[in-house]
Formats: C-alpha cells, structure tokens, sequence
C-alpha cells in the first residue's frame, strides 16, 4: 500500500531499524506495509508496521530490501521522516560495528552514547530557506539507551553502556594508519551510518539509541583474523538474535511516556534562528512535519 503524507496514515509510536543482518523481526503482529512518498525522497524500503509486545511499532530494513544500499546511497533524511509522518517518537537502530578498545570483544554489544562525525553527508533536514541549530551534546536518548542496555544485562548478554562511535563514509573499511589514529583519539567502535540517524532524530524530536553490535577488531589488532566481509557476516549472525531478544523486552517494558531524563521531545525549542516572515509556503510545507510545533 502506498499512501501520501496528506492521506490518513497509521500512527505508531516506536520505530525500529535494522542495520545489515537484521532484516526482520520475529514476533511482529504485523498489520500493514506501507510505502511513503516524503518531501525528501523515497525511504530506504517499506515500513512493516505492526505490534509487538502490545506496542505499535514500525521495523524500516536500513539497506533495503536485499541489502541494495551502501552507506552514504541511503536516504537518511527520508528514513526519518517517514518515521516522524508515522508518529513515531522513539528509534531504536541496531548498527553493525568494528571495536576499537580490546575490551571491546566481537560480539558484544555497545550501547554508544557519543559520535565523532567524518561522513560527506546530507544529514539535516534545514537549509535551503531556513535555518536551525540543535544541541547535541548528548545525541543518544538516555532514558532509552539505560532500558536497552538494563535489558541485555538480564538476558546475560556482554554489553558496554556507552562509547564513542566513530562514522566513517565507507563503504571500503579503514586503512591501519587510519584505524590507530582513531584508537588514538579514544574512540570505542567504527562504524558508516548511526550518526547520520542520530542527528535527524534529534532534529525531528525522536528518541534515538543505536545498538552496536560487534564484529571485529577493525584492522589494528594484531593477533586478530585480518577483518573480512565472511568473518563479519558470522559474528554478526550470531549476535542479531541477542539484539532481537534485547528489543522485545525492552518494548514490553517501555513505559508509555518518556520520561524526565529525556529532552528529546523538546530539542527544537528555540532553535529555529530564521524570522518566520521570511520562511516560504514551500518550505513550511516541506518541513510540516518537523517544524509544526514552532512554525504555524
């Protein structure tokens, strides 16, 4: 079913995307696919909207459908948008990613809480006839991250509650010299698209916390299996059943409001520097969905 942004749509409440390897969720009750045309663009796939543990949720496949979409060819501010049209105000994103830290094992889970950002990348729904500054000090949601990562300790699953994640733009993987350089400056995890999303996210007033799962030790360990695609491939497959497992209980046990450690649903208070005078039909029009609150 495709449906327009001006046509009655489903309204959930949590959006899940998942990253390589997780394609889908076991458990959905689903009701509907549902195909959105966005002022940005045509999101990466369908979004599969359904229940899961008594909860409307929306699952969008980052990649595509196939895997067809490298890092930097994704639609990142479409994706986004289209969680937002849905009503969404919480993203939970799983992420695959290389450590950086020896404690840092393949097939653990991070639960990162900063990012240092070294993409090329659209990754603002402002510009072109207004302008706005979020704060992102703190770009995870931490109400939402400590639920995941309180989750996976009671399913007995190796997990790191915070991180520096570094975004690259891919798609080929770091060079050593690069990699060490990274390690110098305290990053935990690599990875080519979380970012991205977090910064849409805060823009567009949605929780966002990213699971990292684990893959390799990128390229500077030296004792460690040179990083392949096969070996990336197995120590993700064995780790996308313990983040499914994470994202069922913590969304049983999601309370319905956020709570007060979450500014997330404020994060465009203020922000909007541009006179409103000076802000264009079509623009507010484009924006609709991100600026209705401030802009009427």
């Amino acid at each position: 079913m495709t449906i327009s942004n001006s046509e009655n749509l489903p309204q959930v409440d949590i959006g899940l995307l998942g990253g390589t390897g997780l394609y889908e969720i076991e458990g959905i009750n689903v009701f509907e696919k549902v195909d959105l045309d966005t002022p940005f663009g045509q999101p990466s796939d369908s979004y599969i909207i359904g229940e899961l543990e008594g909860k409307r949720v929306a699952f969008l496949t980052r990649h595509g459908k196939g895997h067809t979409l490298t890092p930097s060819d994704i639609n990142y501010r479409a994706n986004i948008y289209g969680f937002k049209t849905l009503g969404v105000t919480r993203v939970i994103s799983t992420n695959c990613v290389g450590s950086l830290k020896e404690d840092i094992q393949p097939r653990d889970i991070v639960f990162a809480d900063q990012f240092f950002d070294r993409t090329r990348r659209k990754n603002s729904f402002f510009g072109e006839g207004i302008a706005a500054h979020v704060g992102f000090a703190h770009p995870v949601c931490p109400e939402l991250s400590g639920l995941l990562f309180d989750a996976g300790q009671e399913l007995g699953v190796r997990g790191h509650l915070g991180g520096t994640y570094i975004c690259i733009e891919g798609p080929s993987f770091s060079t050593k010299a690069e990699s060490e350089i990274f390690r110098s400056w305290g990053c935990d995890v690599i990875g080519m698209t979380s970012v991205t999303e977090a910064k849409l996210c805060r823009e567009a007033e949605i929780c966002y916390s990213t699971m990292n799962l684990v893959t390799d030790y990128d390229v500077w360990h030296e004792t460690e299996e040179t990083v392949s695609i096969e070996m990336i491939l197995e120590n993700l497959r064995l780790n996308i059943q313990n983040a499914k497992n994470i994202i069922q209980k913590t969304i049983s046990l999601l309370p319905e409001d956020r709570g007060t450690k979450c500014e997330c649903a404020q994060a465009l208070a203020n922000c909007i520097v541009t006179n409103p005078d000076r802000i264009s039909p079509e623009v507010r029009e484009r924006l609709y969905q991100i600026i209705q609150k401030y802009i009427k």
